[in-house]
């Protein structure tokens, strides 16, 4: 007997016994409905299995079949664009052979097997390939999909054939010592092993995402880790949907983990519209979406997280710069946490298992910039929501993820309800990339960047200590130098920090552009200061300045008008001296 049968079913754990040579995390079809699972526990001859489809109607002493591979996804041309479920399962095939529902015991890979693809080698015979070096490429959508010698093989170029070939179809030949190896478009990975690379590097550039409040003060590097903790409404989704539009990545995935799926739904609808700010393609044509909604089987929200993952080393191996958003990490703990109740672990804090921490580092650690096997620099920026229940950021997950990883964007509500968007607490949010990535702020964008952002920072810190005593004593009890750091304040808040995502000019700020704004900025606020000082000018009308409208339309200035914002600090001096000459301050 090729098969073990079924003893037990509570929910999507299946208990089955005798399965032949069963393995931990060796992928099973369930039932005779052919249900895919993972053998996640292995006690004497019983095996539990986690069934990633509707259990329901299955009954004791059905088959369990063991395919003695573990759980993998197939890579390869095809893949960009799609959308696939927690395990790789490609919906768009379902939607056209099934409907509009997901049917039970079909098993659709990622990419069309059968398509066919102009491969363009750059390999030669008699050349000697080793692993994870790119031997050729196709064109898919634009960009360069890259076909890599698969891992652990190596030997000599003995045939090459360009031309139109599908992913089952040789390209190159090697030979070595154990013979003659064909090397096919397409290949297969265990979604929960790490691809492997020479060599991790230190991230020191940052992701361009286009947000000013991240980009100046909260910078997330690219191969970075980040977490976006927040309660519902306060924008979470918005802050990964910018960054997936804007930021100056090659490829996008975008993981919905357990979320509503409207909100995949609007993905869908949006990234065909928008345009790539640097290719000018739609910018579905670089993204992979991975929807595993609350409407969909809740054990494949586990695995959802590693198949995104898998994905983006896919492309980093290749040397590309990935951007990894997943949506969120509260409900892929969650799936953990259910798993871990019906397996009977004893339980961790709030009932989460006690490996949680653990299982995040495992997924985050993944992220970073390397050194892939064909000696190019490629790197997994990965940006996890975390949806706290009542947005109490002591609750286990976000505990647990702000010791992994290295940037906070905490989102406060009160700030989504005054529209303040991004809703990012600059207070309480931290990056620890600000320091790497100095250098290349200095060099590229301004060499007062890193100065003034301190400055900004240390204005807004201010404000906080100035507002409680104009709550304990009334406004009244400031001096004018207080005054002015208040308002120099809500310029910072209102006029720099605060995007219009629906505004064309304001929804992406270029770094050039966000450090000419803060030159403005921080440089009226030393002429107010020197004015207020030394000739006595009345702090009502500094407030009153007609060149203050000027600032606060700084943002919506097209990005070709960049160089014309310095031209604002003139016609500040020029009003502060008309000030200055008239006959404003009499009566002193």
């Amino acid at each position: 007997m090729n098969y073990g049968t079924i003893t037990k079913v509570s929910g999507p754990l299946v208990v089955a016994k005798d399965i032949p040579s069963a393995r931990l995390y060796d992928t099973v079809y369930v039932s005779d409905k052919n249900l895919l699972g993972e053998i996640i526990e292995i006690r004497g001859n019983k095996a539990s299995i986690q069934v990633y489809e509707e259990t329901s109607g299955i009954k004791i002493g059905e088959p369990v079949v063991s395919t003695h591979r573990p759980l993998s996804i197939v890579l390869g041309p095809g893949i960009l664009s799609q959308i696939l479920d927690g395990v790789g399962r490609n919906l768009e095939t379902y939607a056209n052979n099934v409907g509009e529902f997901l049917a039970r015991g079909l098993h659709y890979d990622a990419i069309d097997k059968t398509k066919k693809w102009d491969f363009i080698p750059r390999v030669a015979i008699a050349d000697f390939v080793t692993e994870g070096e790119i031997v050729g490429y196709v064109m898919e959508n634009g960009i360069e999909h890259r076909i890599m010698v698969p891992h652990g093989l190596k030997g000599e170029v003995i045939h090459v054939y360009p031309g139109m070939k599908d992913v089952t179809e040789p390209v190159v030949v090697i030979k070595n010592e154990e013979g003659n190896h064909d090397i096919v478009m397409m290949s297969y990975w265990p979604i929960r092993k790490s691809r492997p690379y020479l060599q991790k590097e230190m991230p020191n550039e940052p992701l361009i995402t286009g947000q000013r409040i991240i980009d100046t003060f909260f910078p997330v590097a690219k191969g970075g880790t980040a977490c976006v903790p927040g309660p519902f409404g306060s924008g979470k989704t918005v802050v990964q949907h910018q960054l997936a539009k804007w930021s100056n990545s090659d490829m996008v995935v975008y993981i919905g983990c357990g979320e509503r799926g409207n909100e995949i739904t609007d993905v869908l609808n949006e990234f065909p519209q928008l345009e790539d700010p640097r290719t000018k393609e739609p910018l579905m044509n670089k993204t992979i979406l991975i929807a595993n909604t609350s409407n969909m089987p809740v054990a494949a929200r586990e695995a959802s997280i590693y198949t995104g993952m898998t994905i983006a080393e896919y492309f980093r191996d290749m040397g590309y710069d990935v951007s990894l958003m997943a949506d969120s990490t509260s409900r892929w703990a969650e799936a953990l946490r259910e798993m871990s109740g019906r397996l009977e672990e004893m339980p961790g804090d709030e009932g989460y298992p006690a490996y949680l921490s653990s299982r995040l580092a495992d997924v985050y650690e993944r992220a970073g910039v390397v050194q892939t096997l064909n000696k190019q620099q490629g790197s997994v920026t990965m940006i996890g929501a975390v949806s706290p229940a009542g947005g109490d950021l002591s609750e286990p997950v976000t505990q647990a993820t702000l010791r992994i990883v290295k940037v906070f964007w905490a989102l406060d509500a009160s700030l989504a309800h005054m529209r303040h968007f991004p809703a990012i607490d600059w207070l309480e949010s931290y990056s620890l990339y600000q320091k790497p990535t100095e250098r290349f702020l200095k060099q590229n964008v301004h060499k007062h960047f890193v100065k003034n952002r301190q400055e900004a920072l240390s204005i807004l810190k201010d404000e906080q200590q100035l507002l409680e005593i104009v709550q304990l004593v009334g406004k009244d009890t400031l001096s004018d130098q207080d005054i002015l750091k208040l308002e120099i304040a809500r310029m910072i808040r209102e006029d720099y920090l605060q995007q219009n995502a629906f505004q064309e000019e304001d929804t992406y700020t270029s770094y050039e552009k966000q450090a000419n704004m803060m030159v403005v900025i921080l440089g009226f606020y030393a002429l107010a200061k020197e004015y207020l000082i030394h000739d006595h000018i009345l702090i009502g009308d500094i407030t009153n300045m007609e060149i203050l409208y000027d600032i606060s339309r700084m943002k919506y200035q097209p990005s070709d008008k960049t160089p014309e914002l310095l031209k604002i600090l003139d016609a500040a001096e020029k009003e502060f001296m008309t000030l200055k000459e008239g006959d404003n301050h009499e009566g002193l």
